[in-house]
């Protein structure tokens, strides 16, 4: 599913009351650490399957020089199966990313505690869709 002018508010029982950064935990990166590296650096630059993908990628190890030539056969094969929103993301549901689509779908990170999460967050009319990230445990 790739959302548009949605805002997908942190989890209720996210236990981060600031954004934190995701660390890799032994010498590979962590999916949510790669996706946080990509989003935050470069806010608003990917749609959902394109963050899949290069998360894919990094993730893998697939060298860059090998992605422009294989690319559609990646791409193939990653989507043959269905994946997770970023509504099950590590990011909004443990580490305190509310992760904001714009009306193209593009996709940027803002901090629990940031000015701008609780503008999006404070459900003015105009606004995005709000959603809420998954919770961690059952209720």
């Amino acid at each position: 599913m790739c959302y548009t002018n949605t805002f997908i508010q942190v989890a209720p029982d996210c236990p981060a009351t600031t954004g934190e950064v995701p660390v890799a935990r032994g010498e590979a990166q962590s999916v949510p650490a790669i996706q946080y590296d990509l989003l935050s650096r470069h806010p608003y630059r990917f749609i959902q399957d394109e963050l899949i993908f290069e998360v894919h990628v990094r993730h893998k190890g697939i060298p860059k020089e090998e992605v422009p030539r294989r690319r559609s056969a990646i791409w193939k094969e990653l989507f043959q199966k269905p994946h997770p929103c970023l509504r099950a993301s590590m990011l909004p549901k443990r580490y305190g990313w509310g992760v904001h689509y714009d009306h193209k779908g593009r996709i940027a990170l803002w901090a629990v505690d940031s000015k701008e999460y609780a503008r999006f967050a404070s459900g003015k009319s105009g606004g995005p869709q709000l959603l809420f990230a998954m919770r961690n445990k059952r209720p």
